[in-house]
């Protein structure tokens, strides 16, 4: 069954904050070429689909977000969840320091930095993981392996042709549909390891 996200009303500060804080930052250091128009449902309400899963954790779990960009969706799922930690991992300086401003200015203080190339990390153990739009399955599931906790599962935003990336050697992925208004149809791939 496709759904469609939404945004909790609760995130409605938190949103108008975000857009902002972007917009301003746009206007100097060029972090998206997405109009304004587009970056409410291609930023947050994509990222809102990840909600239902965070909701499932522990206070005090760690997520970990895969080449985070713009802090999406790390920015959403720190907002939404006070009490987890979340961790936005990210090579590019420019857009970490965006990041790193828009916690500080929207008062996460559950959310963490990372820099550098995720290989080169100290193993996290993360009980969750997330990456929208960074590489091919492969790529972040050995990623994953590295930095997730035993059998914790690992959610990939993805585009309709997902299935291109596959097989997965020792994993199963489940594919959970959705549609963004006018974007159209995502997946959120959630791959669990096997054994």
């Amino acid at each position: 069954m496709t759904t469609v996200p939404f945004l909790p009303p609760e995130l409605g500060p938190f949103c108008l904050e975000f857009l902002d804080l972007l917009d301003r930052w746009n206007r100097r250091h060029s972090l998206t070429a997405l109009p304004p128009g587009a970056r409410k449902e291609e930023l947050l309400l994509d990222s809102a689909v990840l909600l239902p899963w965070i909701q499932r954790l522990a206070p005090g779990a760690q997520v970990v977000d895969f080449g985070t960009g713009m802090g999406v969706p790390a920015l959403v799922l720190a907002a939404a969840r006070a009490d987890i930690r979340v961790l936005a991992l990210d090579k590019s300086a420019k857009k970490l320091a965006f990041v790193r401003q828009a916690a500080l200015e929207l008062g996460l203080r559950n959310l963490q930095v990372g820099a550098g190339r995720i290989e080169d990390l100290a193993p996290i153990g993360a009980d969750l993981g997330t990456a929208k739009a960074v590489g091919p399955l492969d790529l972040l599931l050995g990623w994953w392996a590295r930095h997730g906790a035993p059998g914790a599962p690992f959610l990939a935003l993805k585009g309709p042709a997902w299935e291109e990336e596959l097989p997965l050697e020792g994993c199963t992925c489940v594919p959970h549909p959705y549609r963004l208004p006018s974007r159209g149809a995502r997946v959120v791939v959630e791959v669990l390891r096997r054994g």
